[in-house]
């Protein structure tokens, strides 16, 4: 049973080498989508790239930064 179990999973191994390998067809990341993507685009010159500044990113804690207390109410039981 433990010789099936390794012959099978050897067989998996080689299955996946080639697909990686460009057996079955092109991979995925042979690069053809990049191109269509790129014709599809409206006005790519339009599109930039700019820096957030700390002010702008509200969700994002700053790493090493002092940790605000949570705003929580709490008040003592009495019996």
């Amino acid at each position: 049973m433990l010789r099936g179990l390794i012959a099978i999973l050897i067989l998996a191994n080689l299955l996946a080498l080639g697909a990686v390998r460009g057996l079955f067809g092109p991979t995925p990341a042979s690069g053809t989508l990049d191109r269509k993507q790129l014709s599809r685009q409206i006005h790519p010159e339009n599109l930039s790239v700019r820096p957030i500044k700390p002010s702008e990113s509200v969700d994002v804690p700053i790493v090493g930064g002092p940790v605000a207390d949570p705003a929580i109410q709490s008040t003592t039981l009495t019996q």
